[in-house]
């Protein structure tokens, strides 16, 4: 009998801006950067340098190779820091400088890498208010995905 756990653990999964632009529902792409004032604008920066991007992109395309190696080795837990709202609020951080959601209905991507637990306690939870975070957290019930680092109440951030 195998007494081995795998753990698969990824940093700074960050769905937002092109990324979210070029799956199959791209969010509002408004964002309030001194750089950039659209996240279509890093889709076309991503273009100009690798081609063009076919879109929408499937749901596993952001993990690359790393699904099939998860799968060759027998991944057992995938935990993620997500490094991104999910939330369709307009209610950003003002002064914040870089602002980070993806729209709810590409929450399939991370179900594409079956992962089973998210970190919110990161720099970026609250980047769209009060009102993102909780659509956030709806978001990832839904798709059946745990997560702690945050919550509605200092119980629910620890669970």
């Amino acid at each position: 009998m195998d007494n081995f756990v795998t753990i698969f653990m990824c940093g700074d999964v960050m769905t937002g801006r092109g990324i979210d632009q070029v799956m199959s529902h791209p969010g509002d792409p408004k964002i309030y950067e001194g750089y950039l004032k659209s996240a279509k604008g890093y889709v076309d920066i991503a273009e100009k340098r690798n081609g063009a991007i076919q879109k929408p992109v499937s749901d596993s395309y952001i993990w690359g190779d790393a699904i099939s190696q998860m799968k060759r080795m027998g991944t057992d837990v995938k935990i993620i820091n997500l490094e991104t709202s999910v939330t369709k609020s307009s209610d950003y951080w003002r002064g914040k400088g870089i602002n980070y959601k993806m729209n709810p209905r590409n929450i399939s991507c991370l179900n594409s890498a079956d992962i089973d637990y998210c970190s919110l306690a990161n720099n970026h939870v609250l980047d769209w208010g009060y009102t993102g975070l909780d659509e956030t957290i709806n978001t990832l019930r839904a798709a059946n995905i745990k997560f702690s680092g945050a919550g509605k109440n200092n119980q629910e951030a620890k669970s």
